[in-house]
């Protein structure tokens, strides 16, 4: 495990993070408790210290989860999780006002069983609430202790740099990370992010560097197409109907060539194509 500061900070992450989506989910593609323990218990063995949840994931149980497995490793581990997406019923349990951001940092220090966040993320956009008020309550949370770092997720790249610039100009703690999803056959982030996150301060944190599982090399045109891509429906960006396309079967054959020149995985390429374009 290598490790590397996150952005324009101190703040120190190995250089793989283990993602817990589904972790505790109940229907389709999910993780059990006992099998997600022992995941992070051996993600911990190997020298990882950063786990990535949000409070949606799992309707909560993935941070429930991973607030029981990390008793006495607290201290040594980073946690993110997410705000922004609705919990309950409540008009006022969605969005990224003072009300929802303070109530959602609490419900997930309960949940995650300790009392502070590492990171928070902004999970995606409030077109309806002033980012002015975001940013200000955000920075309540971090003077009171409850978070320590800020970062973005799903933002557009005009909206990323409204909110870093607003930080300036309120003189409030900048974000120090994005979340985007990066992989061989998911490039948008290269067009503009790039330049910008490095610009201004922020460490990009890919998720989804698999592809939805497309890049692990279980899968071929061949395959019949039920129960390829375990992951998603079709509406979303992993599913099937979207990765099965001449342009990505060219970057399996890509790939496919680099494990036999490599003797390395699939999911090996995949991955250190991403480390490569992070230098």
């Amino acid at each position: 495990m290598k490790y590397r500061p996150i952005g324009n900070s101190g703040l120190i992450t190995s250089n793989l993070t283990l993602g817990t989506m589904i972790f505790g989910e109940q229907l389709g593609r999910s993780t059990s408790e006992k099998d997600a323990i022992e995941m992070i218990n051996y993600y911990l063995e190997m020298g990882g210290n950063h786990i990535d949840t949000a409070n949606v994931y799992a309707e909560g149980r993935s941070e429930e989860i991973i607030g029981k497995a990390l008793q006495g490793n607290r201290k040594k581990t980073i946690i993110s999780t997410k705000v922004r997406f609705s919990m309950s019923s409540d008009v006022n349990a969605e969005g990224l006002s003072r009300t929802h951001i303070i109530q959602s940092v609490e419900d997930s220090l309960t949940r995650l069983k300790t009392d502070y966040i590492d990171m928070l993320y902004l999970h995606s956009f409030d077109p309806i609430t002033p980012i002015e008020e975001t940013l200000r309550v955000l920075e309540h949370l971090i003077d009171s202790g409850k978070v320590r770092y800020i970062g973005v997720s799903n933002f557009k790249a005009w909206q990323v740099m409204k909110a870093q610039g607003l930080t300036k100009y309120l003189n409030t703690n900048p974000f120090i990370s994005a979340q985007y999803q990066y992989s061989l056959v998911k490039r948008d982030v290269e067009y503009e992010f790039f330049d910008l996150l490095e610009s201004e301060g922020l460490g990009l944190l890919a998720w989804g560097p698999l592809g939805g599982g497309f890049l692990s090399g279980k899968y071929s045109k061949a395959t019949p197409t039920s129960g390829r891509i375990s992951m998603t429906s079709e509406d979303t960006e992993e599913s099937w109907e979207r990765r099965n396309n001449d342009k990505n079967w060219k970057i399996m054959g890509a790939i496919d060539a680099l494990t036999l020149k490599y003797n390395a995985t699939h999911s090996q390429i995949a991955i250190a194509y991403g480390f490569y374009r992070e230098k």
